[in-house]
């Protein structure tokens, strides 16, 4: 007689049990038809705006923030908005909008205080804003507001470096302050 043999026997015995009396215990028959994923339920009418923020300000609202003769066209439409700015004082340059509908100021604050970035507490259309600025960058500048109804509103202007430009901040500044102008 073979004793590991004869055990090994029982291991699977056993094995084959538990595993027979958990599958046929899980199993239960659901009544009805199947549909794909969502269909039973209602379309959520809160994401039919879902990048409309892109257009808060048209192409040309845009364009004479910046300055006189500059060309917007798009870049990215995604998480954030892009523009490219064409003609732009010194150069060409990049505009960017963010819109985090459940960030805070402070959170804000927090995290460019983390990355280390210079900001500064600014009052924009009599709301306090935040001026955001990289170290040893100045050709680009962000301002931070909070957003008339939830959430966070920045605009970043990102002019070539080394380029004659002026404060990008003035220009991040005038987008905002048209941003919440529409929002009242």
């Amino acid at each position: 007689m073979n004793v590991g043999r004869d055990l090994c026997r029982r291991g699977a015995a056993a094995a084959a049990v538990a595993l027979a009396l958990s599958v046929g215990g899980c199993s239960q028959v659901i009544s009805g038809t199947a549909q794909p994923v969502g269909a039973s339920q209602p379309v959520n009418a809160r994401l039919d705006k879902l990048l409309r923020e892109c257009d808060i300000l048209s192409h040309d609202q845009i364009g004479k923030a910046i300055g006189e003769s500059v060309q917007v066209s798009d870049s990215f439409f995604g998480a954030v908005c892009m523009w490219d700015l064409i003609g732009a004082p010194g150069g060409n340059g990049m505009a960017t909008l963010n819109w985090y509908e459940n960030g805070t100021l402070s959170n804000e604050k927090q995290t460019n205080n983390k990355l280390g970035y210079e900001t500064t507490n600014i009052t924009i259309q009599s709301s306090l804003a935040l001026q955001i600025r990289r170290p040893n960058d100045p050709s680009s500048c962000g301002v931070t507001a909070s957003a008339p109804d939830n959430g966070v509103i920045g605009w970043w202007i990102n002019y070539r470096p080394g380029s004659g430009h002026p404060d990008p901040c003035d220009a991040a500044k005038r987008l905002m302050e048209m941003t919440l102008n529409l929002a009242r």
